[in-house]
C-alpha cells in the first residue's frame, strides 16, 4: 500500500503543533482566551493563527456564544488547524491586508505574530480597521530575549555551532519586548496607548534535544534555515551544558517566559 508523502512545509507545520504548542504556546493561549471576554453573538478573529491554538482555546472557552475565525498566510499551518478544529472558519490571508470588510469583528486577537510581520504597524492598522466600535484588540508578544536566559543561551549555541545568522533568527520572535517601543508602535498605527500587562508562563520541554528540535523542525524551516543531522547533533551536544541551569531532576527543561499582553478598545 502506498503512503501519501507529506511535504516539508506540512512537516514543519506539524512539528510546530507537536513540539512548540504544548511546550510554549498552550498556556498563553488559555490565558488570552480567558481575558478575551467574548459575549453572546460576538465575532472573533485570530490573526496569524498558525495551527490555531488561540482560536481553539477561545472556541472552547465560549462554545456556542459567537463565531471564531482564524487567519494565517501559511496554508500548511491552516491545514493542521483545520484537522484539529474543523468547526472554526479558517482563512488564508495576509495580516497586512486583511480580507474582511471594515468593522467585521467584535474581538481581534493575535498571539506571537506581531513581531514576525514585515510591517507590524500596518498589521495593527488592519486589525483595528476590522474591529467594530467598542471592539477589543488583544495582542501578545514575548518579552526581550535578554529576559529569557534559556533562549539567550540557545541563540548563542546556534550562533557558535551553525552560523551567527541562525542565532539571530532565534532572536526574531523576541524583537518586540520593549514596552515603550510597543506603545510607540500602537501610536504609529493610530491606536491610543494600549493597556499593557506582563505575566510569566512556564516553558516545558521534554529535554535538551526536544527544545533544540522544536526550533530546528518547527520554526527554522519557515525562515528557510535547514540543518542536516550532523549539525543537529553538534547543536544538541553544545546545548546540553548551556541549558544545564534549566534542567530539572527528571531531565525536562523548564524556565519562565515573560509575555506582554496589550489590549485596546476601539471608540
Amino acid at each position: 500500500m502506498s503512503t501519501a508523502r507529506v511535504s516539508e512545509p506540512e512537516q514543519t507545520a506539524r512539528a510546530y503543533e507537536q513540539r512548540l504548542v504544548p511546550a510554549l504556546f498552550q498556556d498563553v493561549a488559555q490565558r488570552l482566551a480567558e481575558v478575551a471576554t467574548v459575549h453572546t453573538g460576538q465575532d472573533v478573529l485570530d490573526v496569524a493563527c498558525g495551527t490555531g491554538i488561540l482560536a481553539r482555546a477561545i472556541a472552547r472557552q465560549y462554545e456556542g456564544l459567537g463565531s471564531v475565525t482564524g487567519l494565517d498566510l501559511n496554508p500548511d499551518m491552516l491545514a493542521v488547524a483545520q484537522s484539529r478544529a474543523p468547526g472554526i472558519d479558517w482563512r488564508q490571508g495576509d495580516a497586512e491586508s486583511l480580507p474582511f470588510q471594515n468593522q467585521s469583528f467584535d474581538v481581534v486577537v493575535s498571539q506571537f505574530g506581531l513581531m514576525l510581520f514585515p510591517s507590524p504597524a500596518l498589521a495593527l492598522q488592519e486589525m483595528y480597521r476590522v474591529l467594530r466600535p467598542k471592539g477589543r484588540l488583544l495582542v501578545a508578544v514575548f518579552d526581550s530575549i535578554d529576559r529569557i536566559p534559556a533562549y539567550q543561551a540557545m541563540s548563542a549555541v546556534f550562533g557558535r555551532t551553525v552560523d551567527p545568522a541562525v542565532g539571530q533568527a532565534l532572536q526574531l520572535p523576541f524583537a518586540l519586548g520593549d514596552t515603550r517601543k510597543l506603545t510607540a508602535l500602537f501610536a504609529s498605527a493610530g491606536i491610543s496607548a494600549p493597556e499593557i500587562k506582563t505575566f510569566e508562563t512556564t516553558a516545558r520541554f521534554p529535554g535538551v534535544r526536544e527544545m533544540a528540535l522544536a526550533d530546528i523542525k518547527g520554526w527554522f524551516p519557515f525562515a528557510d534555515i535547514h540543518l542536516d543531522d550532523p549539525v543537529i547533533e553538534a547543536v544538541v551536544a553544545h546545548a546540553e551544558p548551556a541549558l544545564a541551569p534549566f534542567c530539572t531532576g527528571t531531565g525536562t527543561i523548564e524556565f519562565q517566559v515573560p509575555v506582554h499582553v496589550l489590549s485596546a478598545v476601539k471608540f
